[in-house]
């Protein structure tokens, strides 16, 4: 027993310095010569005393108690090596109903679609679990994405290296660019990695001056309001706000990597469109001055790209722009009396569009008071594609004062109420042939029709989209269904970002469940009375049969 003893003893020593020599290790995070020493004595006192008692140990563990004991410790070890591996080549599923702990489809969209490798370098502390998943998943949806975490408390040297003061700071990098992204959501990191991807940022701009929809208020749109209740589109009473409200458009396009802003094209100076990617025409309420007008026809024709979202019943002045790419905008408004949102024949919903990259997608859009368009005088030069059309039952009503059905005077549907157009140079022949081209529409967007109108001549390619309404991407609308998605794609087509077509931010709602009153009333019934009421008879039977 005495030798068992020493030896033990022994043993123990040789563990106690295998485990100052690991210690040194830690702490030194570097092998040093009296680390190696105290390793080797260690193991070399642990071995002899080992092998010494081996006879012993045998025995020992033929024990009932260390039997148990061998047992338990082989049990904790599977446990944790099953969570090394778990750490190690980590497995996610997601049982939300609502993929709360996913990316949503749009960010999966964006990841899917990078062109060129993306490397992030996160810095955090032990309370950024959350944010540091996110980053996981970001770099798991696209082999193009990498990361790393380091905690800059305990790696200060990589910190200062990358210039990153605080923690909650990711430094991407791409082809030598570089942007730090300090947001903790999923649109901060998801635009980051698409901006640093990019390299570079295009500029919206948004026509002021004329009562268009303001891309920075929260507004609601402007609305009528007839007797029978409130309407979107006809009525009565036409009730205005101070500004439109668009902060929801222009908030989306800054997190595809958009910047926005107002121009007036009465600047003087420098061209006031100059480094405007894509002009937001957004439903103006006054006609736009005649050199206005020359200066806009000019910037389109040496390549620029345009949005117009006109309203039916306000005059723009745009008839010879909109003549430039072979469209027209008609005196009326879109009535659907089969295919409308919620209970007003005009806002016409759409669900079923024309092929083209901007409805790609797509889901249900409606138009809360819409303008048909037609097509003018062919352009050489320019391809003119439907976009949106109302059902086979909508009609135009041209008539103020005699709402309804007027198979005369009204236009048939379906209605045209979104185009694309594009525009290139003339070809040979072709700049003589505009030269001699007269307008034979009389119809113009409010603007008198010139008959001697010939249009601009493009030095470079361009692009434009027209939809007869604005409402339906302002803040009250933009949010619902696939306006918002109109919206940005169309942009997006304009701005020959077509990768981005079909996303938009992120955004998470809980469930709801809607009762009419009577469904509250039963269910209140039902929960509060009915089911303690069938608990209690219950009760009382097995009671009474106990008994």
């Amino acid at each position: 027993m005495e030798r068992f003893h020493r030896l033990g003893l022994v043993g123990f020593a040789g563990l106690a310095l295998l485990a100052a020599a690991g210690a040194l290790q830690f702490i030194l995070y570097e092998t040093v010569a009296w680390t190696v020493a105290l390793a080797g004595a260690g193991a070399a006192l642990a071995g002899w005393a080992g092998f010494a008692l081996r006879a012993e140990l045998g025995a020992l563990t033929r024990r009932r108690r260390v039997e148990i004991a061998l047992r338990a410790v082989a049990i904790v070890g599977i446990v944790v090596a099953l969570g090394y591996v778990s750490v190690r080549y980590p497995l996610r599923h997601d049982f939300t109903a609502q993929r709360l702990h996913s990316l949503s489809d749009q960010s999966v969209a964006v990841l899917s679609r990078l062109e060129k490798p993306v490397h992030i370098v996160f810095f955090h502390n032990h309370l950024m679990g959350r944010t540091m998943d996110l980053y996981r998943l970001v770099a798991d949806g696209s082999d193009m994405v990498t990361v790393e975490f380091h905690d800059p408390a305990l790696n200060p040297a990589r910190a200062r290296m990358l210039n990153i003061r605080f923690p909650g700071t990711a430094a991407m990098t791409s082809e030598g660019r570089r942007i730090d992204v300090d947001g903790d959501q999923e649109a901060d990191i998801v635009n980051g990695v698409l901006r640093v991807s990019q390299g570079a940022t295009r500029h919206v701009c948004f026509l002021d001056g004329h009562g268009e929809a303001d891309p920075y208020s929260k507004e609601g749109h402007d609305h009528l309001e007839s007797t029978g209740g409130h309407t979107h589109g006809s009525g009565i009473q036409y009730v205005l706000h101070e500004t439109h409200g668009m902060a929801k458009a222009r908030n989306g396009l800054e997190e595809l990597n958009y910047t926005a802003g107002k121009v007036s094209l009465l600047k003087g100076g420098d061209d006031p469109l100059a480094g405007c990617a894509v002009l937001v025409v957004a439903g103006p309420r006054s006609p736009l001055l005649a050199e206005e007008v020359a200066r806009l026809r000019g910037w389109l024709a040496a390549g620029g790209d345009a949005l117009f979202m006109l309203e039916p019943g306000a005059e723009a002045g745009l008839g010879p722009v909109l003549r430039d790419y072979g469209v027209a905008a008609d005196r009326a408004m879109a009535i659907d009396p089969s295919h409308h949102f919620a209970a007003d024949p005009s806002s016409p919903a759409v669900s079923d569009y024309n092929h083209h990259k901007i409805t790609r997608d797509l889901p249900l859009t409606f138009f809360p008071g819409a303008r048909p368009l037609s097509p003018a005088a062919r352009v050489p030069g320019v391809s003119v594609t439907p976009v949106v059309s109302s059902s086979r039952n909508s009609y135009g009503e041209t008539s103020t004062d005699r709402p309804g059905r007027d198979e005369g005077a009204d236009l048939p549907g379906p209605l045209t109420l979104m185009v694309a157009a594009n525009k290139r140079p003339p070809g040979e022949g072709e700049a003589a042939v505009l030269a001699r081209l007269e307008r034979t529409d009389e119809a113009g967007d409010g603007a008198a029709a010139a008959d001697g109108h010939v249009p601009t001549i493009a030095t470079a390619p361009s692009r434009v989209a027209v939809v007869g309404d604005s409402d339906f991407a302002t803040n009250s609308f933009f949010h619902v269904m696939g306006n918002g998605n109109l919206f940005l794609n169309a942009v997006n087509y304009l701005a020959a970002q077509e990768n981005l077509i079909g996303i938009e931010p992120h955004t998470r709602e809980l469930p709801e469940i809607n009762f009419t009153n009577r469904q509250m009333k039963a269910t209140f019934f039902v929960a509060v009375f009915l089911a303690p009421l069938l608990l209690a008879l219950v009760g009382t039977a097995v009671w009474w049969r106990q008994r």
